[in-house]
């Protein structure tokens, strides 16, 4: 067993500023689910039209993704990063002062225009700036950006709605992202090693190119399905957890508290462990955990908080547990010239599997008064079910696809 080298004093200033910007970005995202139940209610909305609100992010994002992918390698990565999220920062000071639903459906379509990029740059930073045996425990970190929001931002974003209305948690969120935009101008380093090997390619020449690769409709179609399933759970988590399982609305910082002090933990020590044993093999582990998790949880009745806690803790621990070593996988598959495009293209099908997620899940789940129990969400556990098992087999289609590519590689380097 290698010993994973360890980072430079710079990869940990990288690594902080990147998890910090994940934590503004999926804060602003995640805060959806915990305040769903504050806005179906003050906005008296119908379960599927709080789907759309959720869609239209993740749709919006997706053309986004695909817009940057041709020229997303032809630019220095930190200025395509503060670029995109200035923009976000705009967006969400938006959501915090929409106070109609066609202002909110406005405001998270231009969030979605830029923070849905943000991820992808970031990805390909990492890859960049970390080699692949370093990967593993720094996706680990990026995850504790959503344990990190569940810990400190959506409970205190839930409190914030409480006393001041939803739209107060936006305004948190933006004004927490200008600060880390300032640092990351006055910190963070050029990122252009990838520009001194481009191709002589046209924007929509590199965008073809890079979808006309196979391997890469792999990994594309893998990290898709992966995102289903969160999609259609996440919006109405909230929802469910108060009209079903009886948790009350001061209840809730505490549930979603709970979960992500345990992610802390959790998120460290997997990816630890997927620098340190075959990642393929840990994704089948988490997801098989996954899998009977949210069946379970989704079939659950009103229950004592604390067994509500358990459970909520268990499956997001396997949520998230699965996501570290696919993710390390599928970042493995493009070459240094081809990462950025790859990317944007892999995160904007993500989010617009996602957005389909959501919306399916809004014409799915059934609530006949807004303090009625939700209908059906157990049905989304067994469609999450089928659709993970997909998933098992698209990434073992990428772990082999990586060996053949890193097979080539010592081959290569010996005739050298």
């Amino acid at each position: 067993m290698n010993r994973p080298s360890s980072f430079s004093s710079y990869q940990i200033l990288a690594i902080t500023l990147l998890a910090l910007t994940q934590f503004t970005v999926i804060l602003d995202f995640m805060v959806m689910s915990p305040l769903g139940d504050f806005m179906i209610k003050s906005m008296d909305l119908h379960p599927h039209q709080f789907g759309i609100a959720v869609s239209v992010y993740a749709f919006s994002a997706g053309a986004s993704g695909l817009l940057t992918a041709g020229f997303a390698d032809r630019f220095d990565r930190k200025k395509l990063l503060l670029f995109f999220y200035i923009g976000f920062i705009a967006g969400t000071v938006f959501c915090g002062l929409a106070n109609t639903y066609h202002l909110l459906l406005a405001a998270r379509l231009i969030t979605g225009l830029f923070g849905g990029v943000i991820g992808s740059i970031s990805l390909a930073i990492v890859t960049d700036l970390f080699a692949p045996e370093q990967r593993g425990r720094v996706m680990g970190i990026m995850q504790i950006g959503i344990s990190a929001s569940q810990v400190l931002g959506i409970p205190i974003g839930l409190h914030f709605a409480n006393l001041w209305g939803w739209q107060s948690a936006f305004l948190m969120i933006a004004v927490l992202a200008i600060i880390i935009f300032i640092v990351i101008i006055l910190k963070f380093q050029p990122v252009t090693g990838h520009l001194k090997i481009q191709q002589d390619h046209s924007v929509l020449t590199h965008f073809y190119k890079t979808i006309a690769k196979r391997n890469y409709r792999i990994g594309f179609a893998a990290t898709a399905l992966l995102s289903v399933g969160g999609f259609m759970m996440m919006p109405f988590g909230s929802a469910f957890a108060v009209n079903n399982l009886h948790v009350t609305a001061s209840q809730l910082p505490l549930l979603f508290m709970v979960s992500g002090i345990s992610s802390l933990f959790v998120m460290p020590l997997v990816g630890r462990l997927s620098d340190r044993m075959d990642k393929y093999t840990l994704f089948v582990i988490a997801s098989l955990f996954m899998m009977v998790m949210v069946v379970v949880y989704t079939n659950l009745s009103a229950q004592p908080l604390w067994v509500v806690m358990i459970f909520n803790v268990l499956m997001m621990a396997a949520i998230f547990s699965r996501m570290i070593p696919a993710i390390a996988l599928t970042t493995s598959i493009p070459e240094m010239q081809d990462r950025g495009a790859f990317m944007s293209i892999n995160s904007s099908l993500q989010q617009i599997a996602g957005g389909i997620g959501a919306t399916v899940a809004g014409s799915i789940v059934v609530q006949k008064t807004k303090f009625s129990p939700l209908e059906h969400y157990n049905t989304l556990g067994y469609i999450v079910l089928m659709i993970s098992c997909v998933a098992l087999f698209l990434l073992y289609r990428v772990k082999t696809i990586i060996k053949a590519k890193n097979n080539v590689q010592v081959v290569q380097q010996g005739e050298f």
